[in-house]
């Protein structure tokens, strides 16, 4: 437990936030940091053509201890963290035996991780969490999947009697801003399937995802005094306001769980004469994701029939459901849930309502569902993971790799 900790601990108080904004890959230069570090770290254990390319994706193999052939597999995470919250000086707190009860993360800004509201936390009485101090974000995600990946490759070669087939690991940039897989050369990877250790609570493995786009609405008023604006103004302001209540009310991510797509306002930015509405669209069905999308050219032509085409929509898909590259060949999933099962860990299979790395790989012709990290409350203040869990998930990789062996 304690190599665990140390080695996660490591990792996540190497500031690493991605950056929309930026063109560059990395989009921030700091997540060179501890992707020169994971290198070292690789060849440390004993990794083989452990590789770093100039956009900062690593790739390592452990080699075959097999007299006959298997499938080469895959484990993938990523080392960005979110640009919602700050990565900035992050300072864990470890709860030894954690007691059902409050956690005060923040005295003195009174911010408390309690069970009364995160309810996950009351299946971790008597583990060891590591939690924020309450002003930055932990990290776990993904910082656990690395931590757990690197940890299950050491074990197995320290380990040769545990027999696999070749092992390729992969660590990316940029997968919070939607970019992890852009530049992920897959036929170099090599590997026939993988897995993204990328999930939250033990048990999870996941097949299904959103299918997703992003939409900016740029809307375009006059501005005239507005003692004499009667007939004349036309105030980009109010238009958005009147675009916003067009949408469903109840298909917001508030309002919303499982298979329930939505539309997501993210950020508004306006005066009179220039509003900015940027938002994604997410369902997990393509039907609905289209009639989504329709949806919104739909009422900006409304709108711009009243108001005389002063409104610009621009739509662009992100990623798509990873189940209609993963159904075919569904004995990957099997394998990962035949595994949980012989650790006597309860697979909770459902679908994700996000994407991963996985989603993209899995369309770029390497099918990649996604298994617990064992993080939880991911990109905010409030994130924590159990060591436990990332003990287990060290422990799925390596009997992943076993059954792998024997199928």
């Amino acid at each position: 437990m304690q190599h665990i900790i140390d080695r996660f601990i490591s990792y996540i108080t190497i500031d690493t936030q991605s950056d929309p904004e930026s063109p560059t890959t990395p989009s921030t230069l700091k997540q060179w940091d501890l992707a020169h570090k994971l290198v070292t770290e690789l060849k440390q254990i004993g990794m083989h053509e452990v590789t770093i390319d100039e956009n900062a994706y690593i790739m390592a193999t452990l080699p075959s201890n097999l007299d006959y052939e298997v499938p080469t597999i895959g484990f993938i995470a990523h080392f960005d963290t979110t640009p919602d919250f700050t990565g900035t000086n992050v300072n864990p707190q470890i709860i030894r035996n954690y007691d059902g009860k409050d956690i005060v993360l923040n005295a003195k800004e009174n911010i408390v991780l309690s069970p009364d509201y995160f309810e996950d936390l009351k299946q971790y009485k008597g583990q060891t969490l590591i939690t924020t101090d309450g002003t930055t974000l932990l990290g776990a995600d993904d910082k656990a999947g690395i931590t757990e990946i690197i940890t299950a490759m050491e074990y197995l070669v320290k380990h040769p009697e545990i027999k696999h087939g070749k092992i390729r690991v992969g660590f990316t940039p940029d997968e919070e801003i939607g970019r992890g897989a852009h530049k992920f050369n897959v036929a170099k990877f090599g590997a026939e399937w993988a897995y993204t250790m990328d999930g939250s609570q033990i048990g999870e493995l996941e097949y299904e995802n959103f299918n997703a786009a992003g939409a900016k609405i740029t809307i375009t008023g006059k501005s005239v005094h507005p003692g004499y604006a009667k007939g004349k103004m036309v105030n980009s302001i109010i238009l958005a306001n009147e675009l916003i209540n067009l949408l469903p009310k109840n298909e917001i991510p508030e309002k919303t769980a499982d298979r329930e797509g939505f539309y997501h306002i993210h950020t508004l930015n306006g005066g009179i004469e220039h509003t900015s509405i940027e938002l994604i669209v997410r369902d997990h069905d393509m039907e609905k994701f289209e009639q989504r999308k329709l949806f919104l050219t739909t009422i900006t032509d409304k709108l711009n029939g009243i108001y005389g085409d002063c409104i610009q929509l621009e739509l662009s898909d992100q990623y798509f459901n990873m189940k209609e590259k993963i159904a075919p060949v569904m004995h990957i999933v099997d394998i990962a849930r035949q595994a949980m099962e012989e650790l006597d860990i309860a697979p909770i299979i459902k679908p994700i309502r996000g994407g991963t790395d996985g989603s993209q790989l899995s369309f770029m012709g390497l099918p990649c569902p996604n298994i617990f990290a064992g993080g939880h409350n991911f990109h905010g203040k409030y994130e924590y993971v159990p060591v436990e869990s990332m003990q287990k998930a060290t422990e799925l990789i390596v009997k992943i790799c076993e059954l792998t062996a024997t199928k």
